[in-house]
């Protein structure tokens, strides 16, 4: 009796075949040349019947020309269609495709994921910290920790793609961006009690924007959650001020800036004391608002927008603060306090606080860390006395000790 011979597909059809689960089910995959190898196979079901029906709607989008083999796709198409996929911040988003079109793309845009290598982004790093920047002070190298930024979104994106079976492994996997200590944020430069009483004694009559340099200086809150407060955040009768949102910058290339409203950077939000001081002046901006126009006091109207109640830019609000110190400093001369970045002003809150030996939790909480653990990390060489405590009752235990 002759046996039953099995039909051979030809090249290009593609093809279905069973394979066994560690707890032994079994399943079914499907493969195609538009997948790439066989070990870019999709997983597809418990059933034959569903992985064959996968298969012929494969073959006809292969027949219009729909399906591109990944391994073939160009790393800047792909991180293209990564990012539209994101479910992040819009603002991150938007710094995602900025940092991958100014400074992946040019270099890498065209490589095939299948030909990308670790030497090549390894490469890259190296030519990006040499003279990766594309701004008006273009051909002086990036910052290390603006380049593990970009490792950070190319590991990301090419994780995902080892995920969905595009890639075998990732590339960025084993390459060498600068190290997390090369890459350490910004020095932080506060004031002490005496200079922020200096600026804000000058603020207080000099500059329109005194109210806000106050409350950022005494809550410790980050710029964003500033701007995004509203009235109805803002409890005068209670002194507390309920951070639940932020505001940030979004750029996209040849469209107008966007100013975003979101989440908190934790995504928590927190209430804060503040002071009758800070209530005072507060209430003095609210009187203020309300006079330039009466819906920007009302409830839902935003604390420190703009004039007409919109969102100021974060970015032009620093560099507001910016100047407003330079003309404190011209009024003041040798008395006024060296400049800061507006970011200081929390750091600012923090440092006076922790030096006054207020419990790490308690000054965790006011600035919206995660954990008092974040707070100790920042602000470990600010917590005071702590090393020479211990030294000095190491001696005296040891000293008192009976032999």
């Amino acid at each position: 009796m002759a046996s039953k011979r099995t039909k051979r597909r030809s090249p290009g059809e593609g093809s279905v075949w069973p394979y066994k689960l560690e707890n032994g089910e079994t399943r079914y995959a499907i493969g195609h040349p538009s997948f790439g190898t066989r070990r870019n196979a999709r997983e597809w079901g418990k059933t034959e019947r569903g992985a064959q029906r996968e298969l012929r709607a494969r073959l006809v989008d292969a027949s219009r020309g729909e399906l591109v083999d990944p391994s073939r796709q160009q790393l800047g198409a792909y991180l293209d269609e990564w990012a539209a996929g994101l479910r992040l911040a819009p603002s991150t988003v938007a710094s995602y495709r900025k940092n991958i079109r100014l400074h992946i793309v040019p270099a890498l845009g065209a490589v095939p994921l299948a030909a990308l290598t670790t030497e090549r982004i390894d490469r890259l790093y190296r030519e990006l910290e040499r003279g990766g920047r594309a701004d008006h002070r273009q051909g002086e190298g990036l910052s290390p920790r603006t380049v593990r930024y970009i490792h950070t979104i190319l590991s990301a994106a090419l994780s995902a793609a080892v995920r969905t079976r595009r890639l075998a492994r990732n590339p960025a996997a084993d390459a060498s961006p600068p190290t997390a200590r090369q890459a350490k944020a910004p020095e932080m430069h506060p004031w002490n009690a005496a200079q922020l009483r200096a600026f804000l004694d000058w603020s207080r009559d000099n500059s329109p924007n005194h109210a806000p340099w106050h409350l950022l200086a005494y809550t410790g809150m980050r710029r964003g959650e500033l701007l995004a407060l509203r009235w109805q955040d803002i409890d005068l009768d209670a002194a507390t001020v309920s951070v639940r949102r932020s505001a940030g910058v979004i750029k996209h290339k040849g469209a107008a800036r966007e100013i975003s409203e979101g989440d908190t950077k934790t995504a928590r939000p927190r209430t804060v004391d503040i002071d009758p001081a800070t209530v005072a002046v507060l209430r003095g901006w609210k009187r203020e608002r309300g006079l330039m126009a009466f819906q920007l006091a009302q409830d839902q109207a935003l604390a420190f927008g703009n004039h007409e109640g919109q969102f100021r830019d974060p970015e032009t609000f620093s560099k507001v603060f910016k100047a407003t110190q330079r003309r404190c400093a011209r009024a003041l001369g040798d008395a006024a306090p060296p400049e800061i970045r507006l970011h200081d002003l929390r750091h600012t809150h923090a440092t006076i606080l922790l030096t006054a030996r207020e419990p790490v939790h308690v000054v965790s909480q006011r600035l919206g860390h995660t954990s008092a653990v974040v707070t100790m990390t920042v602000y470990a060489h600010v917590l005071p006395g702590s090393q020479r405590e211990a030294a000095g009752r190491f001696a005296a235990l040891v000293g008192g000790a009976q032999a």
